[in-house]
C-alpha cells in the first residue's frame, strides 16, 4: 500500500480514532500514519490560533462573532446614552427636591451649603443648646404642617391628602447620667429606641406647638447625657412634569424624609442632617395626560425603548453563547493536544502552552454580556414602572461596567494589525515585572497610609479617615494640592508639625522621584523589547514550535482541507467531546496510578 492509499484510508476514520487511540503500537517517525496525524493536528492548531481576518483569507469563513460584537457596541452605546439622559434627569430632580426640603424643614439652612466645594466654606450644621434642639424640631413640624405654602406641588401620602402624623424617635442608652462635679456616673450600655407619632393640629400649623411640652404631656423626657440620635420621619408625594414631553407622561414620586440630630460623639455638638429617599410610583387615579400629539405616540416611544432593550438582550445572549461555545471547543482541542503530545511525542504539554487555549477576551465578553443582560432587564422594568423603589444606581452600575468592558473588547480586534498591537504586547510583556513592582510599592504605600492616619488624623482634615488618607496620598503622587496639604496642618504641637513635614517630604520624594520613574522605566523597557524584537525572535512555547516546525520535514499543508470538518462541529458534539476528553484523561490517570501501585507492590514483595 503506497502513501496516498494510506492517507485515503485514514480519512475514513473518525478524529477520535486517530488522536485518542489507546493501542500502544509503535509508529515509525516518518510513517504515513504518523505524517497524517501530525499534519492533521498541526493544521487544526494553526487554524485555531488564527484571527478572524486570517480565517477569512484561508477559508472565506465569515467572522460572525466579529459582526455580533460590532452590532452590540452600537446598540449598547445607544441604550446607555438614552438611559444616561433619563437618569440625569432623575438624579437632578431628586437633588433639587432635597435642597427644597432643606430650606423648608431645617432651621438655619444656608444656601452656601448647597455648593460642594473643597475645602468646605462652612462647617457642619450643628446645634449646641437645648432651646435650639427643640426649636429645630418645631420648625420642621411647622413646615410639614404647612406644606401647601410651598411653591412645589407636594401632597401628603394619604389618598385623600389628609395629613399623616410624623414619627419622632429617640435612640439612647438605657441609663447614662453624668455627675461631673465629683467625676462619677451611672451607665447602662443597652441601646433603646423609642418612637411616638406627633399629631398635626392647629397649634402646629400656627407655630404655637412645642415638642418639649408635648413630650412632657406624654411622660417622655430626653436625657441628653445618654442621647445618641433623635429622628423625625415623614413622607410627601409629588408629580414630576419635567419629564413629560412629546412622547412621555409625567412621573409620580414619594419622598421619605428623615431629619437626624446626631449626638453619637457626645461632644456637646449635635449634627443636623436631612436624608431624602425617592421612590417612583405608578401613577393611578383620575390622571389626565393632555398632549398635542395622540396617545399612540407615547405607545410608540415606549415600544421603541422596549424593542431596543430586547434587541440588546438578544444580541448579548447570542454573543455569550458563541463565546462560551468557542471556549468549550478550545478546551476540547487542548485535551486532544495534550493526549497527542503524550502518545505521539512522548512529552508533556507545558503549562504556558495550556494557558494559550484560554481566550481571556472571550471571558471578558461573557462577563460584560451578563452585566448588560441584567442591566437591560432592570432598565426595562424601570421604564415600565414595575419597580416600586429606586433601582437606578444598580442599573447604572451594571450598564456602565458592561459598556466599559464592551469598549475594552474592541482592543482585541486592533491586535490583528501590527501597527496597533504595540499596546497589548507591551502590557503582556510588562505584566510580570509590573505586578512584582506594584506589590512592593503597595507595601510602602500601606505603611505611609497607616502612619499618616494614626499620627496626623486628629490634626489634619485630609487624614481624618483611612480612606481619606489614602486619597490624599494618591493625590500627592499625582502632584495635586501639595501646598494646601502642607499648610492645613495644625500648629498646636511643634513635634507633630515637624513630623508632618518630614513625613510629607519623604513620601513625595520617594514616590514621585523614585517609584513612579522606576515604574515607567519597566514599561518603557518592555516597549523597547517588543519594538526591537521581530516575531521570530520572541520566545516560543513547545506548542508554537510544534505548529511551525513539527517533527518531520514536511512540505506546506492545506489548512482549508484539514479543518473544514472540525470547524463545523455542532454544539452538542462539542459538549460530548468535552466529557469524552475528560473521561479519557481520567482513564489515563487511573492506569498510571495502578501501574505505580503495582510497581510498589512488587518492590515490597521482593
Amino acid at each position: 500500500m503506497n502513501g496516498s492509499q494510506a492517507l485515503t484510508d485514514h480519512k475514513d476514520h473518525t478524529e477520535e480514532d486517530l488522536l485518542l487511540n489507546n493501542e500502544e503500537e509503535y509508529i515509525h517517525p516518518y510513517s504515513d500514519e504518523y505524517v497524517f496525524l501530525e499534519r492533521k493536528m498541526r493544521n487544526r492548531l494553526s487554524f485555531f490560533f488564527m484571527n478572524p481576518i486570517e480565517k477569512w483569507k484561508t477559508r472565506k469563513r465569515f467572522p460572525y462573532k466579529f459582526l455580533i460584537q460590532i452590532i452590540k457596541i452600537v446598540l449598547v452605546t445607544l441604550q446607555l446614552s438614552l438611559f444616561a439622559h433619563t437618569r440625569y434627569s432623575h438624579v437632578n430632580y431628586t437633588w433639587g427636591n432635597r435642597m427644597t426640603f432643606s430650606h423648608l424643614f431645617i432651621k438655619g439652612w444656608d444656601p452656601a451649603r448647597e455648593v460642594v466645594s473643597y475645602p468646605p466654606a462652612l462647617g457642619p450644621l450643628a446645634i449646641y443648646n437645648l432651646e435650639s434642639f427643640y426649636s429645630t424640631i418645631d420648625y420642621a413640624l411647622h413646615g410639614y404642617a404647612n406644606i401647601k405654602n410651598a411653591i412645589g406641588s407636594y401632597s401628603y401620602i394619604n389618598e385623600n391628602n389628609k395629613v399623616a402624623d410624623p414619627s419622632f424617635c429617640t435612640v439612647h442608652y438605657k441609663d447614662g447620667t453624668v455627675f461631673g462635679f465629683n467625676e462619677s456616673y451611672t451607665f447602662d450600655g443597652e441601646i433603646i429606641q423609642e418612637c411616638l407619632n406627633i399629631p398635626i393640629t392647629d397649634n402646629v400649623r400656627n407655630n404655637t406647638f412645642s415638642i418639649k411640652n408635648y413630650l412632657i404631656n406624654q411622660n417622655k423626657t430626653i436625657l441628653f447625657s445618654s442621647l445618641l440620635k433623635a429622628k423625625l420621619k415623614f413622607a410627601l408625594k409629588t408629580v414630576n412634569f419635567r419629564v413629560a414631553g412629546k412622547y412621555s407622561p409625567p412621573d409620580c414620586y414619594k419622598f421619605d424624609i428623615q431629619i437626624t440630630l446626631n449626638n453619637e460623639d457626645m461632644d456637646g455638638q449635635v449634627l443636623v442632617d436631612l436624608e431624602v429617599n425617592p421612590f417612583r410610583l405608578n401613577c393611578k387615579g383620575d390622571v389626565e395626560y393632555i398632549s398635542k400629539t395622540s396617545t399612540s405616540d407615547n405607545k410608540v416611544e415606549s415600544f421603541l425603548r422596549s424593542l431596543l432593550n430586547y434587541f440588546v438582550i438578544i444580541i448579548c445572549t447570542v454573543s455569550m453563547i458563541l463565546c462560551s461555545r468557542a471556549i468549550i471547543r478550545a478546551q476540547i482541542l487542548k485535551f486532544e493536544t495534550m493526549r497527542y503530545f503524550e502518545d505521539m511525542l512522548k512529552s508533556t504539554l507545558s503549562h504556558q502552552a495550556r494557558w494559550a487555549f484560554w481566550n481571556f477576551w472571550y471571558i471578558m465578553i461573557i462577563v460584560n454580556d451578563i452585566l448588560i443582560i441584567c442591566g437591560s432587564g432592570i432598565k426595562e422594568r424601570i421604564e415600565r414602572k414595575q419597580f416600586i423603589g429606586d433601582q437606578w444606581n444598580l442599573c447604572s452600575v451594571l450598564l456602565g461596567t458592561g459598556n466599559l468592558l464592551v469598549w475594552f473588547g474592541v482592543l482585541r480586534y486592533l491586535t490583528f494589525f501590527k501597527t496597533y498591537n504595540g499596546v497589548i504586547l507591551t502590557l503582556r510583556q510588562a505584566f510580570p515585572n509590573t505586578s512584582r513592582f506594584i506589590l512592593c510599592a503597595i507595601l510602602l504605600y500601606a505603611g505611609f497610609t497607616f502612619c499618616g492616619w494614626l499620627v496626623l488624623g486628629p490634626y489634619h482634615m485630609k487624614f481624618r479617615s483611612l480612606a481619606s488618607t489614602s486619597e490624599c496620598l494618591f493625590s500627592l503622587i499625582n502632584g495635586d494640592d501639595m501646598y494646601a496639604t502642607f499648610t492645613i496642618m495644625a500648629t498646636k504641637s511643634s513635634l507633630l508639625w515637624w513630623f508632618s513635614r518630614l513625613y510629607l517630604y519623604c513620601f513625595i520624594s520617594l514616590f514621585i522621584y523614585v517609584v513612579i520613574n522606576l515604574f515607567l522605566s519597566v514599561i518603557i523597557d518592555s516597549y523597547e523589547t517588543i519594538k526591537n524584537q521581530s516575531r521570530d525572535d520572541l520566545s516560543k512555547t513547545d506548542l508554537e514550535l510544534f505548529m511551525t516546525k513539527g517533527t518531520f520535514p514536511t512540505s506546506t499543508f492545506d489548512i482549508t482541507e484539514e479543518t473544514d470538518e472540525w470547524a463545523h462541529v455542532s454544539f452538542a458534539q462539542t459538549i460530548r467531546g468535552v466529557f469524552c476528553s475528560l473521561c479519557i484523561n481520567f482513564k489515563s490517570f487511573r492506569q498510571t496510578c495502578m501501574s505505580i501501585i503495582c510497581q510498589r507492590s512488587r518492590h515490597l514483595i521482593i
